[in-house]
């Protein structure tokens, strides 16, 4: 029986809203096509979301160009509202995001496994622009 660990990467950002704002626009299909993406090159056209422990999303981020999109979705696994959202990707790696409120401030955490395709680095880098593109879109919008 072969075993691997796996291994997770950690990002974060401190958003510049309260936490009823930020989970919103986390979550509702019209604000993730407006902010869910790692580069300006890309957007992301469709989002379905049902956060509830079972229900299912799913985003397509594609390059503007149309030269290459693909849907990223999953399995929620644990929600509490406004705190915590814990999901399976279709892929079996497991993600964890926490809310934590503090006034007008919240701060996101995610932590997700890694995949063995792209560099720990690269993971990390396009991850944390997505959610850098989220804080910015949240705080001005």
């Amino acid at each position: 029986m072969e075993t691997t660990a796996k291994t997770s990467i950690t990002v974060d950002a401190t958003v510049n809203a309260p936490v009823e704002k930020v989970w919103a626009y986390w979550n509702e299909p019209a604000h993730i096509t407006k902010w869910c993406a790692a580069s300006d090159d890309w957007h992301a056209p469709y989002a379905d979301n049902d956060v509830r422990v079972g229900g299912t999303f799913k985003t397509t981020m594609a390059a503007k160009d149309g030269s290459f999109s693909f849907d990223f979705g999953g399995e929620y696994t644990n929600v509490e509202d406004k705190k915590l959202i814990a999901y399976k990707m279709s892929d079996g790696r497991g993600v964890t995001i926490k809310f934590e409120a503090n006034g007008n401030q919240t701060k996101v955490t995610e932590t997700f496994d890694a995949e063995n395709t792209h560099s720990i680095e690269q993971q990390r880098a396009g991850w944390q622009a997505i959610l850098d593109n989220f804080r910015k879109y949240t705080e001005s919008n």
